[in-house]
Order: structure tokens, then C-alpha cells, then sequence
């Protein structure tokens, strides 16, 4: 019977959308291959087509001084978890008239792990 209950109790867990998986550094890490292309994430490391991300999650947007962003950019505010989870589920909604050319992490639990990669390394 314990067993049984166990089992249903786990099920409703799992179940439950308001408990979604715990973020994952690591697999974000590999999230972050899509970012490459345009980003770097190391301590002083280079702008490409877009800004070094390094120390990205509590900054304010638009503050890397040696790269040119977009006016909407400027006025974005600043990268908490929440502001960069819309931000990385649909760029172009969330800050309208920005020029990042990427069409977004759909994937929700992708989007968790790439925000915990990025608070790692800021």
C-alpha cells in the first residue's frame, strides 16, 4: 500500500506543471552551442555579432560598452531570470526593434538550462 501511494504521489509530481525540472548549468552549456555563432560567454572575451554574455543575468541590457545595440536594446532594462526567459522564448516579442536575427529557445526546460549557464558564468 506505501508503495502504491508512493508511486501515485510521485506521478502527481511529476505531472504537476507547476513543478517543472530544476534548472541544469551543464545542459544549458550545450543549449549555449546555438549561441556561439553570435556570442561568447568567457570573462573578456570578444563581441561577435552579438555582445559577450559573460555576467549577462543581473546587468542592465545594452550595457557592454565596446558593442553597439539596437535603441530598443538600450531601453530594455536589466536580464533577471524572468526578463531573459521571454527574451530567449521570442526575442523579437519581448523586445521589439531589438536586431538579434534568432528565432528564440522554444523549449522551456532548454530555456531554464541556458539561464542557469548563464548565471554560472556571471
Amino acid at each position: 500500500m506505501k508503495r502504491m501511494f508512493a508511486l501515485l504521489a510521485f506521478g502527481l509530481v511529476a505531472s504537476s506543471p507547476g513543478l517543472a525540472a530544476a534548472q541544469d548549468a551543464d545542459a544549458g552549456a550545450k543549449v549555449f552551442n546555438q549561441c556561439k555563432a553570435c556570442h561568447t560567454i568567457e570573462a573578456g572575451g570578444p563581441n561577435r555579432v552579438g555582445p559577450n554574455l559573460h555576467g549577462v543575468v543581473g546587468r542592465k541590457a545594452g550595457a557592454v560598452e565596446t558593442y553597439k545595440y539596437s535603441d530598443a536594446m538600450k531601453n530594455a532594462g536589466a536580464w533577471d531570470e524572468a526578463t531573459l526567459d521571454a527574451y530567449l522564448a521570442d526575442p523579437k516579442s519581448a523586445v521589439p526593434g531589438n536586431k538579434m536575427a534568432f528565432a528564440g529557445v522554444k523549449n522551456e526546460q532548454a530555456r531554464k538550462d541556458l539561464i542557469a549557464y548563464l548565471k554560472k558564468n556571471s
